[in-house]
């Protein structure tokens, strides 16, 4: 049958919605493979930066490059614990196998596994599970996005209403860092406009802007890995993620979700 019209954009959302599914699945093997290791006194490296790596790490990334490169060999693939894999499908996707690693090594149910989807260089999809919480967020480009606790039904995502900051929830990530990029005036001048501030760091602190339970996230440093499946997700739930000058991009080397009220307002105290 000849498509109609839009046709060739159904076949694009098909391959997207194919793309997801199978996301799911894999997102689940990453999970079972993580909590293998967590709370189990596992070694821990130091990676050149002096951050730290485990066996969980990387053996997570490996387990979904593999489910990758057999369902979906012609996509590329970018990875925080691993070399780069070309690809020739313009899909690529962008796993951070556990972001919060330092949460992971001490026990605290609060990291992250992060699987990215970009086409022809826009972020189509996201996924952010929680495995030592069992819960998984997850959105597609036009199809919302959906939080899922345990093995309940999952439920629509949107974010908060909050439009003042003096009345806004901020959730932060390690106090040094906003030091060591020159941002500690302008984190203190958020820490002052807001009513509330906490650290709850990583991306557990951007799902619970997109979840509806904080109204802002800050992170100073991050890489393309932390920050490309929070794009689809927080702005599927109607928020907006961008960079410290104000640009959604997964190289802008920082990020901050918001809701849509605070925008305006969170880029003029960053200023």
């Amino acid at each position: 049958m000849r498509p109609g019209p839009g046709g060739p954009r159904l076949t694009t959302v098909g391959r997207q919605m194919d793309r997801l599914n199978f996301a799911l699945e894999a997102i689940e093997d990453a999970h079972a493979f993580i909590l293998s290791h967590y709370q189990t006194g596992v070694a821990i490296h130091r990676k050149s930066d002096d951050s730290p790596v485990t066996i969980a790490d990387k053996g997570a990334e490996q387990l979904l490059r593999d489910r990758i490169s057999v369902t979906f060999a012609e996509d590329a693939v970018l990875g925080e614990e691993h070399d780069d894999t070309p690809g020739t499908s313009g899909y690529r996707w962008i796993l951070d196998p556990i972001d919060g690693t330092k949460a992971f090594i001490h026990g605290v149910p609060l990291f992250g596994c992060l699987i990215g989807l970009e086409h022809d260089g826009e972020m189509v999809a996201g996924l952010c599970g929680f495995p030592a919480l069992n819960e998984l967020i997850y959105a597609s480009k036009g199809q919302g996005a959906w939080w899922r606790k345990g093995d309940a039904e999952p439920v629509r995502c949107e974010v908060t209403t909050t439009d003042k900051l003096s009345e806004a929830m901020m959730s932060y990530t390690q106090v040094s860092g906003y030091a060591d990029t020159d941002r500690g005036d302008a984190f203190q001048r958020l820490i002052k406009a807001t009513r509330l501030a906490r650290g709850w760091g990583d991306c557990y602190g951007h799902m619970l802007v997109a979840t509806g339970r904080a109204d802002i996230s800050v992170d100073p440093e991050m890489n393309p890995w932390d920050i490309a499946a929070l794009i689809p997700i927080v702005t599927e739930a109607g928020g907006h993620f961008f960079g410290w000058n104000g640009e959604m991009s997964i190289n802008t080397g920082d990020g901050i979700s918001t809701n849509a009220a605070l925008k305006d307002a969170l880029l003029a105290e960053l200023t």
